[in-house]
């Protein structure tokens, strides 16, 4: 069988960026949460919060590089495998990821030291700002990633010359309507994955009865923030399924399985879309529920897959699956938030141990979210890699062969597989280790640690003296 250089480098892409972009999803979080929770020993002088802070920034020091690591083939693969998609729209392209380098990654780096070094070399204050000012650099990262991939999503404020791609305006391109809901949706799916493995490690610790202070702090305000969060996420989850009704008709057909023009149209909730003759095995699907969703009329005409020609059609699978998969995560992000916040205002959170496992397992959740979101986003929007512009198999290198990018994908499988391994290892013992040492209040400060924390403070101070300096 004679292999495709178009698909591979579609699959090498794939794999790459799937394992970079749960790296930069989760620091995105995490940055917000470190920053949040320092705040907070700012002002009340809690030791707990400052264990809870050093421990977490372990996890984020790793998971930092890592995605630094991941993400530097990124750019690479441009050049090899895209070398038209970058001849052709590097005008717009290239400046966005050069935005990111000069506000986004320099402001991480410059203050990330800081947080690494300067927790007793300058004030409190000011450590406070620095946490700051990383989170904002990470978001401001997730910013100009979210415009480059939002105007191949639905290419605005550009025209053509001499073939190729040149910016007509810059705010079109950078703040359009589609990044203002994809940005948002984006944030917020970071927001979640941290604040759901920061509730899961806190389960796992009260189920180990270990660092329970700090588990206690992980599990209620991971689950106050994830309850209050994830309502907003699927309002932003709608809003962007309506720009993909408006911009892209054939994904929106193709995430529901739509193959006819229907009015009204049924809502698949679940079923085995077969491509070759064009339905769905074993569907189970609601009679004019899709005109309702989609058009917010209950028996609107809604486009099937019929009305696009064939080459202009995407893969139906993936989306199907990636989309139905990404909202199942999100319900269930919503009710364990939802029923762990109840059981925390009924007293009874630490002692349901049901639920403390089903937490715990729940962990990967978010990062499956995101995943799959991706997934349905990008397989959706083939076969264009700047939609209805550029064709993906138009984009890729003239001169690359197949061979080339086996070669290439062979050894990012290999390296990433250590990689990934021995930071999965790194994370892993972090997590298994807990938080360690005694945490010293801020000088002047009044200690407001409730009355739960007592039994764990009074074993910190007696064991961790010899770490106060």
């Amino acid at each position: 069988m004679e292999l495709d250089p178009v698909f591979l480098s579609r699959l090498q892409f794939a794999f790459v960026i799937s394992f970079h972009i749960v790296f930069p999803a989760f620091t995105i979080g995490l940055g917000a949460w470190l920053a949040t929770i320092e705040g907070a020993r700012l002002v009340t002088g809690d030791a707990v919060y400052r264990r809870v802070f050093d421990f977490w920034l372990k996890i984020f020091a790793l998971s930092f590089g890592m995605g630094v690591v991941t993400g530097v083939v990124m750019a690479f693969q441009f050049g090899t495998n895209w070398g038209v998609l970058a001849e052709k729209t590097g005008s717009i392209q290239g400046p966005l990821l050069g935005y990111e380098s000069f506000t986004a990654f320099m402001l991480e780096a410059s203050f990330f030291g800081v947080m690494l070094l300067g927790r007793n070399r300058v004030s409190p204050r000011f450590y406070f700002f620095a946490c700051c000012m990383v989170s904002l650099g990470t978001m401001f990262s997730s910013f100009w990633i979210l415009a480059n991939n939002s105007w191949m999503q639905v290419p605005v404020g550009h025209t053509i010359v001499d073939g190729k791609i040149i910016p007509a305006d810059w705010w079109a391109i950078v703040t359009g309507s589609v990044m203002r809901v994809r940005w948002p949706h984006m944030l917020l799916a970071a927001f979640l994955t941290t604040g759901m493995c920061v509730a899961s490690t806190g389960a796992w610790y009260v189920l180990r009865n270990i660092h329970r202070a700090e588990a206690r702090v992980m599990l209620h305000w991971g689950f106050a923030f994830v309850a209050v969060v994830i309502p907003v996420q699927l309002f932003f989850g709608h809003l962007t399924g309506l720009y993909v009704l408006q911009h892209q008709p054939a994904k929106f057909a193709a995430i529901e399985a739509r193959w006819k023009n229907e009015q009204p149209a049924s809502e698949t909730l679940i079923g085995i879309p077969d491509s070759k003759a064009e339905k769905n095995l074993f569907a189970i699907s609601i009679p004019k529920l899709g005109s309702m969703i989609a058009s917010g009329n209950w028996t609107a005409p809604e486009v099937g897959l019929e009305s696009f020609p064939r080459e202009d059609r995407p893969p139906v699978v993936i989306p199907f699956f990636g989309f139905r998969l990404m909202v199942g995560m999100g319900l269930l992000m919503l009710s364990i938030s939802w029923l762990g916040s109840f059981l925390r205002v009924r007293g009874r959170l630490e002692t349901t141990r049901w639920f403390l496992w089903g937490t715990f397992l729940a962990f990967p959740s978010g990062f499956v979210a995101i995943l799959t979101g991706w997934y349905t986003a990008e397989v959706g929007r083939q076969p264009w890699v700047v939609y209805g512009v550029l064709r993906t198999k138009d984009a890729v290198t003239p001169s690359l062969t197949a061979g080339d990018v086996f070669f290439s994908l062979t050894g990012y499988i290999l390296v990433y597989a250590v990689l990934i391994a021995f930071g999965t290892y790194y994370i892993y013992k972090l997590l298994r280790e807990g938080p360690t040492g005694a945490a010293i209040p801020i000088p002047g400060a009044t200690p407001n640690r409730p009355m739960a924390f007592a039994d764990d403070a009074a074993s910190a101070t007696g064991s961790n003296l010899s770490g106060c300096r």
